[in-house]
């Protein structure tokens, strides 16, 4: 519903100064977000949550020094930071359901944290409340190679999944670029996908089961490993809701058969408009490939630099094309989407010899992210979705942004699915090109919709996109979504000044962007 997602947590380059951070961040976020005790009420509120959670956690499980919680004052969006009041990090979910219970008594927010890879602010702490570290929940309750599930705790590594179900010849299909880091918890918060959701779909359409605690402590459970649940579908309301319906304790996902070849056609461009057409040419033909990936010539150089994969340097674009399936099915495969892509523009074709290569050639795409790391001190990774078709079009518009706020951008895109990943280069020590780059991100996540697309696509809107929801979604429909929120958190203690704009907010943003907060492209379809 609000938008799935997370990325990797490397490849940030020299992290900004806290004060830029917290400076920009009271000028950008709702006020739930920003501090609004004095110190001395700070840590007399602070000695009485520690107090009050002292008797259901034992003391290795509760960080209240700042030195201890500095590990926690942000995500993978690190331009943006903020100390939670204190850490807990319980080991069982009793232990989970006693922390919510005593915060929701006091009335004091909860941040649950999974693996701290979001790139959007999802995990950013609340000044004023306590962050709830899921990482000791680590444990792979059991693996039904029968049924091909896997029920497993919320802090598991999503490749440990795989890593698990290999035995058996199964595997889990979405495949973040933080796979080796990020948790399943972290990915059911924010529908996470990867370079293969074309084919195998998000984090939702691998799920059967969420099992977790509302905003009062109690055990609620969504889904189901039969066929149906009883009642309401709730499960794709909870996927993507990012955090802020209930904290999740514990998932079971579907597990695959493990293809039996795998083989990536690599296919060069003189043109991003070639290569653009030919991701919409590749999906009208009838082709689903196992991922569809685009690089541009920047992001290219930078991937080739970083792990040597073999890239064509010379090419203004190249595709990733995987095909997936018994040899059969993927040399019939092959076949026909060189045959659209040649006849498209392509203007250099090579296809993986053997299983070494094709983990090469993805070797490049999955390590983009930090790859950029090394271009610059830091980058701010955009995630927007605009029809396919579109592409060409958004890479011309964004170079010249590049121009407007004189900052560099590289592009990495899920073309199959039209998910965009621009980043753009910047220096967050510089206080003026940390505002162009929040600049930047923001006219390319309202370029998008004016593309006919929406501003997330698997990242999540965190506290990153608050402004252009105001653009993306009616005053109406962000009551419905506000509603919704309140039906599972009356009292907002979850993740609060997350995801779902103000009205204040979004009347300030419109006097500058959207005539008095008037929807933008009112004959937009919504999503």
């Amino acid at each position: 519903m609000w938008g799935p997602g997370i990325g990797p947590a490397w490849g940030r380059g020299v992290a900004p100064t806290r004060a830029a951070g917290r400076r920009r961040l009271n000028l950008l976020y709702d006020t739930p977000m920003s501090a609004v005790l004095s110190s001395t009420e700070r840590e007399a509120r602070q000695r009485q949550v520690a107090g009050a959670l002292a008797p259901v956690l034992p003391a290795r499980c509760l960080l209240v020094r700042a030195e201890d919680t500095l590990a926690y004052e942000c995500d993978a969006l690190t331009a943006y930071r903020q100390r939670p009041l204190l850490v807990a990090l319980p080991e069982t979910e009793a232990q989970v359901a006693a922390v919510l219970e005593v915060c929701h008594q006091l009335g004091v927010p909860v941040v649950a944290r999974g693996a701290g890879t979001g790139l959007s602010g999802g995990a950013l702490p609340h000044s004023d409340g306590v962050t709830l570290s899921l990482a000791k929940f680590n444990r792979i309750v059991s693996i039904d190679p029968a049924a091909r599930t896997a029920t497993v705790q919320s802090g598991v590594r999503n490749l440990a999944i795989s890593e698990a179900a290999a035995p058996f010849g199964l595997y889990y299909a979405p495949d973040p670029s933080s796979q080796i880091a990020c948790t399943i918890g972290g990915n059911v918060a924010e529908n996470s996908g990867g370079v293969h959701c074309l084919k195998y779909g998000l984090t939702l359409h691998n799920v059967l089961r969420v099992r977790g605690f509302t905003a009062a402590g109690e055990a609620v459970e969504f889904g189901s490993t039969a066929l149906d649940a009883a009642g309401l579908d709730l499960l794709p309301l909870v996927v993507g809701s990012e955090g802020m319906l209930a904290v999740t304790t514990e998932v079971t996902v579907k597990l695959l058969p493990r293809p039996q070849v795998a083989r990536c056609v690599m296919a060069s461009f003189g043109t991003v408009e070639a290569a653009g057409a030919a991701v919409a040419a590749v999906i009208a033909a009838g082709i689903i490939p196992a991922g569809l990936e685009l690089m541009d010539r920047r992001m290219t150089a930078a991937a080739e630099d970083f792990v040597h994969a073999g890239y064509d340097l010379d090419a203004a674009a190249i595709l990733l094309c995987e095909s997936d399936g018994t040899a059969e099915e993927v040399a019939e495969e092959i076949e026909h989407a060189i045959a659209v892509l040649e006849a498209n523009g392509a203007t250099q074709i090579e296809i993986s010899r053997d299983e070494q290569q094709r983990l090469t050639f993805w070797s490049g795409r999955k390590n983009a992210f930090p790859a950029s790391g090394r271009m610059s001190p830091d980058y701010m990774c955009m995630d927007s979705t605009i029809p396919r078709k579109r592409l060409a079009e958004m890479l011309r518009a964004i170079e010249g942004m590049e121009g407007k706020y004189a900052l560099r951008c590289v592009n990495v895109f899920h073309a199959g699915d039209g998910n965009l990943h621009p980043l753009i280069l910047f220096d967050a020590n510089d206080a003026d090109e940390l505002h162009r780059c929040e600049l930047f991100g923001a006219e390319i996540l309202e370029a998008s919709i004016g593309l006919g697309g929406t501003v997330t696509g698997e990242h999540g809107v965190g506290v990153e996109k608050l402004n252009s929801m105001c653009v993306q979604f009616s005053a109406a429909e962000r009551a419905q979504m506000l509603a919704i929120k309140h039906a599972f958190d009356p009292r907002g203690l979850l993740n609060p000044g997350k995801v779902i704009p103000s009205l204040q907010r979004c009347a300030e943003y419109g006097k500058m962007h959207v005539s008095r907060g008037v929807l933008k492209f009112p004959d937009l379809a919504r999503f």
